[in-house]
Protein backbone atom coordinates (compact mmCIF):
# COMPACT_ATOMS: atom_id res chain seq x y z
CA UNK A 1 0.00 0.00 0.00
CA UNK A 2 1.06 3.19 -1.05
CA UNK A 3 1.95 6.06 1.82
CA UNK A 4 -0.60 8.15 2.31
CA UNK A 5 -0.97 11.41 4.53
CA UNK A 6 -3.16 10.97 7.80
CA UNK A 7 -4.43 13.15 10.55
CA UNK A 8 -5.46 11.20 13.40
CA UNK A 9 -7.16 13.00 16.37
CA UNK A 10 -7.92 12.61 19.25
CA UNK A 11 -11.20 13.93 21.69
CA UNK A 12 -11.35 15.31 24.92
CA UNK A 13 -11.56 17.86 27.52
CA UNK A 14 -8.33 20.23 28.16
CA UNK A 15 -7.26 20.83 31.46
CA UNK A 16 -5.61 18.90 34.39
CA UNK A 17 -9.02 17.93 35.90
CA UNK A 18 -10.29 15.89 32.67
CA UNK A 19 -7.36 14.32 32.03
CA UNK A 20 -8.19 10.97 33.51
CA UNK A 21 -11.93 11.20 32.96
CA UNK A 22 -13.77 8.45 30.77
CA UNK A 23 -14.43 11.23 28.62
CA UNK A 24 -10.78 11.75 27.39
CA UNK A 25 -10.21 8.08 26.05
CA UNK A 26 -9.71 9.37 22.71
CA UNK A 27 -7.14 12.10 23.76
CA UNK A 28 -5.07 9.54 26.22
CA UNK A 29 -4.87 7.34 23.24
CA UNK A 30 -3.90 10.11 21.18
CA UNK A 31 -1.12 10.92 24.06
CA UNK A 32 -0.05 7.00 24.31
CA UNK A 33 0.51 6.88 20.63
CA UNK A 34 2.80 10.04 20.36
CA UNK A 35 4.69 8.79 23.31
CA UNK A 36 4.76 4.91 21.36
CA UNK A 37 6.37 6.84 18.21
CA UNK A 38 8.43 9.90 19.72
CA UNK A 39 6.33 12.18 18.21
CA UNK A 40 6.35 15.48 20.43
CA UNK A 41 3.16 16.80 20.71
CA UNK A 42 2.99 20.93 20.69
CA UNK A 43 0.68 22.80 21.91
CA UNK A 44 -1.58 25.40 19.93
CA UNK A 45 -4.64 27.56 20.16
CA UNK A 46 -6.65 24.66 19.20
CA UNK A 47 -5.30 21.67 19.81
CA UNK A 48 -1.93 20.16 20.67
CA UNK A 49 -0.31 18.83 17.75
CA UNK A 50 3.18 16.70 16.62
CA UNK A 51 3.79 15.41 12.97
CA UNK A 52 5.88 11.93 12.49
CA UNK A 53 5.49 9.00 10.53
CA UNK A 54 4.41 5.72 11.07
CA UNK A 55 3.75 2.49 9.55
CA UNK A 56 5.06 4.30 6.52
CA UNK A 57 2.38 7.04 6.36
CA UNK A 58 3.13 10.70 7.74
CA UNK A 59 1.08 11.14 10.11
CA UNK A 60 -0.37 14.36 12.44
CA UNK A 61 -1.55 13.73 15.73
CA UNK A 62 -3.77 16.38 17.40
CA UNK A 63 -4.99 16.29 20.84
CA UNK A 64 -7.84 18.31 20.85
CA UNK A 65 -7.78 21.74 23.21
CA UNK A 66 -10.99 22.90 23.22
CA UNK A 67 -14.15 21.19 24.86
CA UNK A 68 -15.30 18.20 23.91
CA UNK A 69 -18.84 20.30 22.23
CA UNK A 70 -16.35 22.27 20.29
CA UNK A 71 -14.13 19.99 19.16
CA UNK A 72 -15.61 20.21 15.17
CA UNK A 73 -13.69 23.92 15.43
CA UNK A 74 -10.75 22.01 16.20
CA UNK A 75 -10.71 19.54 13.52
CA UNK A 76 -12.26 21.36 10.74
CA UNK A 77 -9.45 23.84 10.86
CA UNK A 78 -6.56 21.30 10.93
CA UNK A 79 -8.05 19.12 8.04
CA UNK A 80 -8.46 22.58 5.77
CA UNK A 81 -4.38 23.91 7.01
CA UNK A 82 -3.41 20.22 6.08
CA UNK A 83 -5.49 20.38 2.09
CA UNK A 84 -6.47 16.63 3.30
CA UNK A 85 -10.27 14.85 2.68
CA UNK A 86 -12.19 14.03 5.21
CA UNK A 87 -11.15 10.38 4.49
CA UNK A 88 -7.54 10.85 5.44
CA UNK A 89 -8.44 12.14 8.86
CA UNK A 90 -8.98 9.81 12.30
CA UNK A 91 -11.15 10.24 14.82
CA UNK A 92 -10.45 8.72 18.27
CA UNK A 93 -13.06 9.27 21.07
CA UNK A 94 -14.77 7.22 24.08
CA UNK A 95 -18.33 5.31 23.13
CA UNK A 96 -20.78 4.98 26.43
CA UNK A 97 -22.88 2.24 24.08
CA UNK A 98 -19.65 0.26 23.94
CA UNK A 99 -18.79 -2.44 26.76
CA UNK A 100 -15.67 -1.38 28.79
CA UNK A 101 -12.55 -2.23 26.65
CA UNK A 102 -14.33 -3.25 22.94
CA UNK A 103 -13.10 -0.79 20.46
CA UNK A 104 -15.39 -0.20 16.70
CA UNK A 105 -13.53 0.95 14.05
CA UNK A 106 -15.74 2.49 11.44
CA UNK A 107 -15.20 4.33 8.14
CA UNK A 108 -18.13 6.68 8.85
CA UNK A 109 -21.31 6.90 10.74
CA UNK A 110 -23.52 9.02 12.35
CA UNK A 111 -22.40 10.70 16.21
CA UNK A 112 -24.44 8.43 18.02
CA UNK A 113 -24.63 10.86 20.91
CA UNK A 114 -21.20 11.74 21.08
CA UNK A 115 -21.10 15.50 21.80
CA UNK A 116 -17.68 15.85 20.20
CA UNK A 117 -18.82 13.56 17.08
CA UNK A 118 -21.88 15.66 16.79
CA UNK A 119 -19.59 18.88 16.46
CA UNK A 120 -17.30 17.38 13.93
CA UNK A 121 -20.22 16.59 11.66
CA UNK A 122 -21.12 19.72 11.99
CA UNK A 123 -18.57 21.55 11.00
CA UNK A 124 -16.98 19.34 8.42
CA UNK A 125 -20.28 18.91 7.21
CA UNK A 126 -20.20 15.31 6.69
CA UNK A 127 -20.07 12.20 8.83
CA UNK A 128 -18.06 10.53 6.01
CA UNK A 129 -14.60 10.23 7.85
CA UNK A 130 -13.19 6.97 9.64
CA UNK A 131 -13.43 6.92 13.58
CA UNK A 132 -12.40 4.62 16.63
CA UNK A 133 -14.41 4.12 19.34
CA UNK A 134 -13.24 3.32 23.11
CA UNK A 135 -15.87 1.26 24.90
CA UNK A 136 -16.41 3.57 28.29
CA UNK A 137 -19.45 1.04 28.87
CA UNK A 138 -22.65 2.43 30.10
CA UNK A 139 -23.38 3.12 34.34
CA UNK A 140 -25.95 1.07 35.01
CA UNK A 141 -28.21 1.58 38.35
CA UNK A 142 -31.10 -1.14 39.56
CA UNK A 143 -29.68 -3.43 36.84
CA UNK A 144 -31.04 -1.09 33.46
CA UNK A 145 -28.49 1.29 31.82
CA UNK A 146 -28.68 4.68 33.05
CA UNK A 147 -29.93 7.27 30.24
CA UNK A 148 -30.79 10.38 32.53
CA UNK A 149 -28.18 13.42 31.13
CA UNK A 150 -27.08 14.51 34.26
CA UNK A 151 -25.96 10.94 35.46
CA UNK A 152 -24.92 10.44 32.06
CA UNK A 153 -22.70 13.46 32.19
CA UNK A 154 -21.38 12.66 36.07
CA UNK A 155 -20.23 9.40 34.68
CA UNK A 156 -18.41 10.37 31.68
CA UNK A 157 -16.73 13.16 33.24
CA UNK A 158 -15.78 11.02 36.32
CA UNK A 159 -12.41 8.53 36.28
CA UNK A 160 -12.39 4.95 35.97
CA UNK A 161 -12.81 2.74 38.94
CA UNK A 162 -9.89 0.78 40.08
CA UNK A 163 -11.57 -2.59 38.48
CA UNK A 164 -12.44 -0.80 35.16
CA UNK A 165 -9.07 1.03 35.11
CA UNK A 166 -6.87 -2.24 33.78
CA UNK A 167 -9.60 -3.01 31.23
CA UNK A 168 -9.41 0.82 29.81
CA UNK A 169 -5.56 0.95 29.82
CA UNK A 170 -5.54 -2.89 27.77
CA UNK A 171 -8.30 -0.80 25.45
CA UNK A 172 -5.84 2.26 24.94
CA UNK A 173 -2.93 0.15 24.17
CA UNK A 174 -4.89 -1.82 21.73
CA UNK A 175 -6.62 0.93 20.18
CA UNK A 176 -2.99 2.48 19.34
CA UNK A 177 -2.38 -0.92 17.62
CA UNK A 178 -5.68 -0.40 15.82
CA UNK A 179 -4.64 2.87 14.34
CA UNK A 180 -0.92 1.67 13.71
CA UNK A 181 -2.69 -0.77 11.23
CA UNK A 182 -5.14 1.65 9.87
CA UNK A 183 -1.70 3.89 8.62
CA UNK A 184 0.42 0.78 7.52
CA UNK A 185 -2.06 -1.22 6.19
CA UNK A 186 -5.19 0.55 5.51
CA UNK A 187 -8.38 0.59 7.21
CA UNK A 188 -10.77 -2.18 5.83
CA UNK A 189 -7.45 -4.65 7.60
CA UNK A 190 -7.54 -2.93 10.54
CA UNK A 191 -11.60 -3.08 11.00
CA UNK A 192 -11.16 -7.05 9.84
CA UNK A 193 -8.62 -7.37 12.99
CA UNK A 194 -10.58 -5.17 15.64
CA UNK A 195 -13.75 -5.07 15.12
CA UNK A 196 -15.50 -7.46 17.35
Amino acid sequence: MAAEKWVVVGLGNPGPEYAETRHNAGSRCLARLARRHGIELRPHRLYSLGRGSIGGAEVVLARSRVFMNESGRAVAFLLRQERLPTTRLLVVCDDLDLPLGKLRLRPRGGHGGHNGLRSVIDHLGTDDFPRLRIGIGRPVRDGHPVTDPDLVARYVLSVPTAEERPLLEQALETACDAIEVVLAEGLEAAMNRYNP
